[in-house]
């Protein structure tokens, strides 16, 4: 491996039908704050903490999905309800040590959140 090969961050893309609705629904529901739209209205980056998703409009596409990591899933699943967001999944400890829960956005896009858990020795 050379010095500037490591991997630094990821942005994945997920499709909406109305760009308008999808930043307004990241804002309110998640709290998400949007860093850019294009001129056109065709795709936007919504950005919380070091987590950025880029939003295009795809009438076509399949609803995708991503995995964002926290160190309090209780907390923000708490802020999240208190915003009116509708949980898919409750938060759930797996049986590997994650705790976890999932939503989905208006688009069908689906989110999952999650604590890793460091297991004892």
């Amino acid at each position: 491996m050379t010095a500037g090969s490591k991997l630094q961050r990821v942005a994945p893309e997920l499709p909406v039908t109305d760009m308008d609705r999808a930043i307004s629904w990241y804002e309110a529901a998640l709290g998400f704050r949007t860093a850019m739209t294009m001129p056109d209205g065709d795709y936007a980056v919504v950005e919380r903490d070091s987590v950025a998703l880029h939003l295009f409009l795809g009438t076509d596409a399949s609803p995708g999905a991503c995995h964002i990591f926290t160190g309090d899933a209780e907390g923000l699943l708490n802020e999240f309800e208190t915003r009116g967001t509708q949980i898919l999944q409750p938060l759930e400890q797996k049986p590997w040590g994650n705790r976890d829960f999932r939503l989905l956005d208006p688009f069908g896009n689906e989110l999952k959140f999650t604590e890793p858990r460091v297991q004892a020795a």
